[in-house]
């Protein structure tokens, strides 16, 4: 068998080895010079066509930031919404339900609870340009195409510092352009979401969740987390968390009231409810509007209307 012959070096090569030589360097030293070059060309080579590929594949527009990461900026770790109820139907176009939300009818009560969770308010706010409650130029139009006159935002915490949570209320033209919004939102909180309120008490960390519900022509945003930025664990029960904020909907359920009426209760046989005394409501927060029983859905399935509280 014949062995193949070895290349001879190129004229190029032996240039470069006689101006390495000519700078001190011996043959060991040349063969380092020569192969660290080679290997930074080759790394360059792969990051141009790295940023080829993503030129033209089209990836974000905006990479995914960690909530909290940003002043005024943050996005949840995941995001799932769900579509208005039939209870809600006498308010799914805002011609029927004209009059404008206030900060003080939403975010009235101090504390919000469900189950062992107990949240209290931290601020509130109101913002006529739906814009300047979000960051993101897409979601800043998507809400300027579902016709939002106002959003309006209260921030809450447990009294011992460990859960945050904020719940947003879009004022939205009818129940279409929530559902339409709160299907964009699928794909945009990946760039954009909603501007978190200030408090020194409270803020959001690395991991949050979002949730969106269309409630006849309004959207409403829940984003729950630890302040720490953990995921959740065994003991943290982010169900009840994420239902405790969204005690804030029961004004969507007193404007169904305040439209279509309280629908008449079913003829009782006589007996002794006849003589039973009415049950009081429970007393209200001092600061909230005069409470209105309604129903609020679950976290971790399409909601329903259970009985009033």
């Amino acid at each position: 068998m014949t062995k193949r012959k070895r290349r001879s070096s190129t004229p190029a090569e032996g240039r470069t080895g006689a101006a390495l030589a000519e700078l001190g360097l011996d043959d060991r030293q040349q063969r380092v010079f020569v192969w660290s070059v080679t290997a930074v060309g080759v790394l360059a080579i792969a990051l141009v066509l790295t940023l080829v590929v993503n030129a033209i594949g089209g990836g974000q527009s905006q990479p995914a930031q960690a909530s909290g990461e940003v002043s005024g900026e943050g996005l949840p770790a995941s995001f799932q919404s769900w579509p208005s109820l039939k209870e809600l139907a006498p308010i799914a176009d805002r011609k029927a339900d004209t009059a404008a939300l206030t900060v003080q009818e939403v975010f009235g009560a101090r504390t919000l609870t469900a189950g062992k969770v107990t949240l209290r308010r931290l601020a509130g706010r109101l913002d006529q340009a739906c814009a300047g409650a979000v960051w993101g130029a897409d979601l800043a139009e998507a809400l300027a195409e579902a016709g939002c006159g106002q959003a309006v935002r209260g921030l809450y915490a447990t009294a011992d510092g460990v859960y945050v949570a904020q719940y947003t209320l879009f004022n939205l033209a009818d129940v279409a352009a929530a559902e339409s919004l709160a299907k964009s939102l699928a794909s945009l909180y990946r760039g954009a979401w909603v501007q978190p309120l200030e408090s020194p008490r409270a803020k959001f960390g690395a991991y949050s969740e979002g949730n969106a519900y269309v409630l006849g022509h309004y959207l409403g945003v829940a984003w729950i987390g630890r302040a720490d930025g953990a995921e959740p664990g065994e003991k943290d029960d982010f169900i009840m968390l994420g239902l405790a904020v969204r005690e804030a909907e029961k004004a969507v359920f007193r404007r169904v009231v305040k439209v279509a009426g309280v629908p008449s209760d079913p003829a009782q046989p006589p007996g002794p409810a006849d003589t039973a005394q009415p049950s009081e409501e429970p007393p209200s927060d001092p600061g909230a509007s005069p409470a209105v029983s309604a129903p609020v859905a679950s976290t971790s399935a399409q909601p329903s209307a259970p009985a009033a509280r």
